[in-house]
């Protein structure tokens, strides 16, 4: 049965629950955020992954295409689950092998192939809810030596020394500092920090704003040709 077929309440539905779907095809979003609002989800849908890494800092739950317009959806996985532990279950027309095991790879919870069952899709949600629930809360504090950042009072200290830093700009050092042995693309640290409004000089202007605070330029480590990534500072 496809998605648009029946949605009689399942056994343990997700009441209640914020759920964002990120899905191109405004037809099949449709069918599937109708469906979740019968469940008593409150539900948000975007269309692309730039909207999707700007959305989903305040839903219990994401459901993800990975055939967007924009950014590929593996990419948009891989930004959410760089920064928190939000439940991420792909729903797409990708079915093969490989693509499940990317998608796995790039942080997904669950991963479900179109055409799919309403009821499956709900019986995956609570099984995926359930495993989110159990685990440990995520730190929400990074160190890396003498280098201190808060998520929750969006704080950074440096030799104990406070470092103020504008929305964006902890934002961008929250990212790369969240993944350090890892060269994030400038395309996708774009879309994850600015969304729509964005230019190249913008980038390379909070950039270099952020190595004069730290007062070092080791700290982001600029990868030609790819992005950035973050330095220990040295």
């Amino acid at each position: 049965m496809a998605a648009g077929g029946r949605t009689g309440r399942a056994p343990g539905a997700v009441a209640a629950r914020r759920v964002l779907v990120v899905e191109r095809n405004d037809k099949d979003a449709e069918v599937l955020v109708c469906a979740l609002r019968r469940q008593g989800c409150s539900v948000q849908s975007v269309t692309t992954g730039g909207e999707a890494l700007q959305s989903y800092g305040d839903v219990d739950l994401v459901l993800i295409d990975l055939e967007l317009p924009d950014l590929d959806g593996l990419e948009v996985c891989r930004g959410i689950r760089s920064t928190c532990d939000v439940p991420v279950i792909v729903v797409t027309a990708r079915g093969s092998e490989l693509d499940r095991v990317l998608g796995l790879q790039a942080g997904a919870d669950d991963y479900l192939v179109k055409p799919y069952g309403f009821r499956e899709l709900m019986a995956r949600v609570e099984a995926v809810m359930r495993r989110s629930q159990a685990q440990e809360p995520l730190i929400r504090t990074i160190s890396h030596g003498p280098l201190r950042i808060d998520a929750d009072t969006r704080k950074v200290t440096l030799h104990d020394r406070r470092i103020e830093l504008t929305r964006k700009e902890f934002d961008l050092l929250y990212l790369l500092a969240s993944q350090p042995d890892t060269v994030i693309p400038r395309k996708r640290l774009i879309h994850q920090v600015w969304g729509d409004s964005w230019s190249r000089r913008t980038v390379d202007t909070h950039v270099s704003s952020l190595r004069n605070k730290l007062g070092n330029r080791n700290w982001v480590v600029t990868v030609r040709g790819v992005g950035f990534s973050f330095g220990r500072g040295d």
